[in-house]
């Protein structure tokens, strides 16, 4: 049972770096995730956050076009129906 069970993490950045490592984590204590970033992860840093979490997708947007911005958010909400945590 981890810290995070049952709750659902919004990721800027997941797709790689510091981004991709706190969706690692925050999936290895339960939260699915919904990452964002502005390239579609394709390491095997985003499989391991896929094999770990409960739910995982990502969502492409450039966290300085507040319309993308919008776009992502409300595709994540509608996959996930909340959030719980945002980084």
């Amino acid at each position: 049972m981890g810290r995070l069970d049952g709750r659902v993490a919004l990721i800027t950045g997941a797709a790689s770096g510091i981004g991709e490592a706190c969706a690692l984590r925050f999936a290895q204590e339960g939260a699915a995730i919904a990452g964002v970033d502005v390239v579609e992860p394709s390491g095997q840093g985003w499989k391991a956050v896929a094999s770990a979490a409960r739910d995982a997708a990502t969502f492409k947007a450039d966290v300085r076009d507040e319309a993308e911005v919008r776009e992502a958010v409300s595709a994540a909400h509608r996959h996930f129906g909340r959030f719980d945590v945002l980084v």
